[in-house]
């Protein structure tokens, strides 16, 4: 099986105000969905509040991010599927649940991480 990160970044998410209850229910539901076939792994969003550093090997931290990173933001979710196809099936249900396109991401296998 293969991980997969399904995600989009902060702001992209486009809906009335009135809608906010709906998208919550429809994306809670599709996690509930990925819990009951066994796919789900984690999700959980970016805390953009909490500023971020680098840590070096000796634990010094310096704040900030590398510069192509400086835009990690947003909802992540990451999952377990067999195929590529499947994941786009997963990647299409949360953006209609979230209401926006969704990066869809393969980790690379590591049998020894």
């Amino acid at each position: 099986m293969t991980h997969w990160m399904i995600s989009f970044p902060s702001g992209e998410m486009r809906f009335e105000e009135h809608e906010f209850d709906d998208v919550v229910r429809d994306s809670h539901q599709v996690v509930r969905d990925m819990k009951a076939a066994g796919v789900y792994l984690t999700a959980g969003g970016v805390d953009e509040s909490v500023p971020p550093v680098r840590v070096s090997a000796d634990g010094v931290e310096t704040p900030g991010t590398y510069p192509q990173t400086a835009r990690l933001e947003g909802g992540y979710t990451i999952i377990d599927v067999p195929t590529r196809e499947e994941a786009v099936v997963w990647a299409a249900r949360l953006a209609a649940a979230c209401r926006c396109d969704q990066e869809l991401r393969a980790f690379g296998d590591d049998p020894d991480a």
